[in-house]
């Protein structure tokens, strides 16, 4: 079976997974770290891409609205611990900034999915 093509959500949550781990390596580097929301935001920020990769194959439509509710909820997740790294000093200001403007546009992009995929089942 051909892959699908690439579409929008997968190509930039697979892109912000590139990120998040980034993020962690070069925090884990830092004298002052905080390993166990290093290893949430790692978990959560990886996972939206994951589930987002997976609703591609889902076999139904509601189970490519459970896999893209999933990376909706992760993403919120993922703000919230990178919130964490910036209230507790681990991220500059332009850091912080610039890795959650990519955070709450995947939210927005998922909002909008599973409020279609929703309106969609409903028909």
């Amino acid at each position: 079976m051909m892959p699908k093509k690439e579409n929008v959500i997968v190509e930039k949550t697979e892109l912000f997974a590139d990120r998040i781990v980034n993020m962690y390596k070069y925090l884990l580097n830092k004298k002052e770290r905080n390993e166990a929301i290093l290893k949430q935001v790692v978990r959560s920020g990886t996972s939206i891409g994951a589930n987002a990769a997976e609703g591609q194959y889902a076999q139904t439509k509601a189970d490519f609205l459970t896999k893209m509710s999933i990376a909706l909820k992760e993403a919120n997740e993922t703000k919230f611990w990178l919130n964490r790294l910036y209230k507790g000093g681990f991220l500059s200001t332009k850091e912080y900034k610039s890795i959650i403007t990519d955070n709450e546009e995947i939210l927005n992009i998922l909002v909008k999915i599973t409020g279609t995929t929703k309106e969609n089942l409903r028909k």
